[in-house]
């Protein structure tokens, strides 16, 4: 990327259960002052709505650039528009799938396949349990593939005091994957554990 441009980060939201993590990646990147590029899959806008008070219209305020996700035709599908990588937080096992066989048939498959192919970070927050051996194969395969599996599993050293503490330790330590340093992750040596000085 040049010097000249701001880091971008290709943020995929798609329709499993736990939205909030996709909604704070944006946030994230917006204190971060990194430019967000959304794209909201048609079955996300329906979870969004199951699971926040939210609109499509309020998500898509959150990030710097919405993608429509049949846009294929989008900056993002593209290998020549540089970016840090992408995350799909949450990640569905539809979306993995789809993404782990290259046959993709939205723009946020086809911007994760194209994340893969200039070998760049696609961070995965898959949302599945419990998972059978179909689903554990597939994880193995885009593992092979260069995709790194992130599911948002509670930290509880991090003493985390609410739900949304809870989802800001996933999120941050995924960003971390991104080299991106975000400031609520609570960090072992540093704000916990041996030390720290903290509890």
């Amino acid at each position: 990327m040049g010097v000249e441009e701001r880091a971008r980060l290709v943020v995929g939201v798609s329709g499993a259960s736990g939205i909030a993590y996709g909604l704070r990646v944006l946030d994230a990147c917006r204190e971060l002052g990194v430019e967000s590029h959304l794209i909201l899959s048609r079955a996300a806008a329906l979870t969004l709505s199951q699971e926040t008070d939210l609109s499509v219209a309020d998500v898509h305020a959150k990030a710097e650039v919405a993608h429509r996700p049949g846009d294929v035709g989008a900056s993002v599908a593209s290998g020549s528009f540089p970016t840090l990588g992408m995350i799909v937080a949450p990640c569905s096992v539809r979306t993995m799938s789809e993404i782990a066989t290259g046959v993709t048939s939205s723009l946020l498959t086809r911007a994760a396949d194209v994340t893969l192919k200039e070998r760049r970070p696609l961070v995965l927050m898959v949302r599945e349990t419990p998972l059978h051996l179909g689903h554990l194969r597939t994880m193995v395969r885009l593992a092979e593939m260069g995709a790194v599996i992130a599911p948002p599993l509670p930290a509880f050293y991090a003493k985390p005091a609410t739900l949304e503490e809870m989802v800001d330790q996933s999120v941050g330590r995924a960003l971390d994957l991104f080299g991106l340093s975000w400031k609520p992750v609570r960090r072992w040596g540093r704000d916990i554990g041996p030390l720290s000085g903290g509890d």
